[in-house]
């Protein structure tokens, strides 16, 4: 596979009018508008029929991650706002469900608004839940760089996990391109219907068109669903600031496969398989790789993906995906592993060969931005046509927009 090269991010530019970016989802999650691509030809349809454009016995892949209330609001005795987002957890443990699980303390990655009123101290933020009064403190500990600090979070009383305290003290963490606030709305229309592990800090927004009838109709169809989880990091708010994509930096996010979801995808590897927004595509995509490296590396060690490791002719041989996932999933069952859980920085950009998903629901993605580099590589040149039909049929883009349908290219 050759390597990113020459990728010039000006090259993935579009005119996006702030007037298409809708700032509220539809009344209705499934009566959004989907564009459809295959094979070069471009139709519309409505989200609610998508059933009518996928193949008998496929298989949508769907990330489960939960939204978590990442933003947490402080007011200084000076008047000065805080805002604290918190990213990933640091300590006592980086395991994201073991740190919610705290019940005293926690330090986490976070970024921080404002950073220059809150040179050091502690602040806090006070609430009430059950009628009992609580009071959250936050600690900056050090610098991370790239706008990040470790903040210690205290409690009192002690005894709420880390997930209640910020589920009442926190907010919906809007993507900034949504400008108003947020509203009681936003915690359940910025989370799919079928959320299920907390962990992210964006929504993984293919998944907001679906219905609890979508998915009746769909699963009467004989389509049936794989969940796998991603939990969406820092990376999705990072815009590439560098010309040549070659030195961008992917962060890594954190990937969870129950070792049930790999053996099932093996038994049905011949089935068209189609992935439920760009997060699904990175983690079927990550889990070949991973099945590769344990081939070709042979050192028994658990793999995690880098950045280009996709790309490196070391890794580029011909291992079918069924030889791929097996490893993988052997791997698993000799080390008692139930899942697969670890992390990875795949980035996927023109020139990259897939070898899993068939076909992708993806909404529309901000311009020069790594999402957007994601589609050029699934329908190649196309990607153009595809968003200018859309600006020219009033689309809506972005989190609460449209969504899209893409086959892969052939």
């Amino acid at each position: 596979m050759p390597a990113p090269g020459n990728i010039q991010i000006k090259d993935y530019d579009y005119l996006l009018p702030y007037s298409r970016i809708a700032q509220f989802p539809l009344e209705k999650r499934d009566e959004s508008k989907l564009l459809i691509w295959k094979e070069g030809k471009i139709s519309t349809s409505v989200f609610a029929k998508i059933a009518d454009e996928l193949p008998e016995e496929s298989i949508l892949v769907i990330n489960d991650t939960k939204v978590i209330r990442a933003r947490l609001i402080f007011s200084k005795n000076t008047g000065a706002t805080i805002e604290v987002f918190c990213l990933e957890p640091l300590s006592p443990f980086t395991e994201i469900q073991t740190s919610f699980a705290q019940t005293a303390s926690c330090t986490w990655k976070c970024l921080v608004g404002n950073v220059k009123r809150w040179k050091d101290g502690i602040i806090q933020k006070s609430f009430v839940l059950e009628g009992d009064s609580y009071t959250l403190s936050a600690e900056k500990k050090g610098n991370l760089g790239d706008g990040c600090f470790s903040v210690l979070f205290q409690w009192e009383p002690s005894g709420l996990s880390f997930l209640e305290i910020i589920d009442r003290a926190g907010m919906v963490p809007l993507p900034p391109y949504i400008t108003r606030a947020s509203t009681h709305l936003d915690g359940s229309r910025y989370q799919t219907i079928y959320a299920k592990h907390e962990g992210s800090v964006a929504a993984p927004t293919a998944g907001l068109h679906f219905s609890e009838p979508t998915l009746r109709i769909l699963k009467k169809k004989n389509i049936s669903f794989k969940n796998v989880t991603l939990h969406i990091g820092i990376g999705t708010f990072r815009p590439v600031s560098v010309e040549n994509i070659a030195a961008h930096i992917m962060h890594s996010e954190k990937v969870s496969v129950e070792l049930s979801t790999l053996r099932e995808l093996i038994h049905d590897i011949q089935k068209p398989i189609f992935a439920v927004g760009t997060t699904s595509v990175r983690t079927l995509e990550s889990l070949y790789w991973l099945g590769v490296k344990l081939i070709i590396d042979g050192d028994g060690r658990h793999p995690e993906i880098h950045q280009w490791d996709a790309y490196d002719p070391f890794y580029d041989k011909d291992i079918t995906c069924k030889e791929a996932l097996s490893a993988l999933a052997n791997h698993l069952a000799i080390n008692g592993c139930d899942r697969y859980a670890g992390g990875t920085e795949l980035m996927i950009v023109p020139s990259y060969r897939f070898r899993i998903v068939n076909g992708m629901v993806t909404n529309f993605h901000m311009p020069q931005s790594t999402l957007l580099l994601l589609v050029a590589a699934f329908i190649g040149p196309d990607w153009k046509g595809a968003y200018e039909y859309a600006l020219q049929h009033d689309f809506r883009f972005l989190s609460y927009g449209d969504a899209c349908l893409f086959f892969r290219r052939k």
